[in-house]
């Protein structure tokens, strides 16, 4: 049976011919099928999943009507535990809901339970396996949530970016990956690693449904993805580290762009200004001692219990010095302004969503550095399923919009989709 998706499933809902009950019960058994090989979920209660459905079914309301939703295991949860992928957390209940979880319930959704994160949402991975293909990572840090939208255990699900932990992962499992424009989602309730970088972002399987889900952190009634807009400027954007791009994506970037531009589109080549071809730096900077701050009390009072490989990338942080770091800010501010000048004349830039496939096996999630630069300028990003790799892997394509613009964003990546 195909899995629906939420727009799907919440007009079978309002029609009477399906209940979120029915709904929820045929991702439960999706999950009870495929959870022992793809290892999504680091919390699941079925029966509170369908108290919740029920729940949603008895009053007949919201604009989620009672969809089940996925929730990255950093997101607070008054009714489950949020365990950060760290035994410092293990079985740690919090107070009160996250803001994107408590405007989430009040939309009726299902919070069908916590998806695997990689440890505080870094690098050190969880036991999440691609459900394309076991033997390889479904990227990270948002592991769980794009391998259960993928696998059609959940339609939606929230993850989070710092570096390309929304973007890279959705690209490696072939569904939709949204982040937002910087600040336009809430972070209260969100485990703290950069305040610079951190950001929500939503998983699904079409742009739909990320409107949708977008509707519902903003508290704002949805705004449909519009498919009748004006013919796109697309800017094909290489970025600096284009050579690091594995030769499929390469092929599949250039062959989208020479196909989009046969179909209508106004497609021209854009690059950075010189100043900023070492901006992956920057980031890296502001990272690095933000996060070794940031989790002061686990290195601090737990450092027994922290990964080596996390430990290893704190110890960096405090090495960056204070100097460094506003330098950083400062270029980062440049960045932002330069990269917001490039659409006075452009409505998204065409860009790779990760050097490639997923890598095999699952010690490795990826090299995020594809999402890093725009989680930075602090733009709205959207990767697209695109076909598959050399080894029968998803590939995906990136789109990039100017800041606070995440509405034309997704209607233009609308016009894309229908034509890759």
């Amino acid at each position: 049976m195909k899995a629906l998706t939420a727009t799907e499933a919440v007009a079978a809902i309002e029609a009477g011919t399906l209940t979120a009950e029915a709904h929820v019960r045929q991702c439960l058994d999706r999950i009870a099928e495929r959870e022992p090989v793809v290892k999504a979920w680091a919390h699941l209660d079925p029966e509170l999943a369908l108290a919740q459905a029920k729940a949603a079914d008895a009053a007949s309301a919201g604009v989620l009507r009672g969809i089940p939703l996925g929730v990255k295991d950093i997101i607070d949860t008054h009714d489950m535990p949020t365990g950060h992928n760290s035994p410092i957390f293990a079985g740690t209940q919090s107070f009160g809901d996250a803001a994107c979880i408590a405007l989430s319930r009040d939309a009726n959704a299902v919070i069908m339970g916590k998806t695997v994160t990689t440890e505080f949402a870094n690098r050190h991975p969880g036991p999440t396996t691609n459900p394309h293909n076991a033997a390889h990572t479904p990227g990270g840090s948002s592991s769980g949530s794009a391998a259960a939208v993928a696998d059609g255990h959940v339609p939606l699900a929230f993850g989070t970016q710092t570096g390309g932990s929304v973007i890279r992962p959705a690209a490696y499992c072939g569904v939709v990956g949204y982040k937002p424009s910087f600040g336009e989602f809430s972070r209260v309730g969100i485990k703290m690693q950069c305040h610079s970088l951190d950001t929500l972002g939503l998983m699904a399987r079409t742009l739909d449904d990320i409107a949708l889900l977008r509707a519902v952190v903003l508290a704002l009634p949805p705004v449909p993805v519009r498919r009748d807009g004006a013919t796109p400027r697309i800017g094909f954007c290489r970025t600096p580290i284009w050579d690091d791009a594995e030769a499929d994506t390469r092929e599949l970037l250039e062959r989208t762009a020479s196909s989009l531009a046969a179909t209508g589109a106004t497609v021209v080549d854009v690059s950075f200004a010189p100043p900023f071809h070492g901006i992956l730096e920057d980031h890296a900077a502001i990272m690095g001692f933000e996060s070794t701050r940031n989790y002061a009390d686990e290195r601090l009072r737990n450092p027994d219990k922290v990964s080596a490989e996390l430990m290893d990338g704190l110890t960096r942080g405090l090495d960056v010095p204070l100097e460094r770091y506003v330098a950083a800010q400062r270029k980062a501010a440049a960045f932002k302004a330069h990269v917001d000048s490039l659409f006075d004349e452009l409505d998204v830039l065409l860009c790779p969503s990760a050097p490639g496939e997923a890598p095999k096996g699952i010690e490795f999630t990826g090299d995020p550095r594809f999402n890093s630069i725009w989680t930075l300028a602090g733009t709205p990003c959207v990767t697209l399923p695109a076909g598959t790799g050399d080894m029968g892997l998803p590939l995906g394509v990136q789109l990039v919009g100017c800041r606070y613009e995440d509405d034309k964003l997704l209607s233009t990546a609308a016009w894309v989709a229908a034509r890759l």
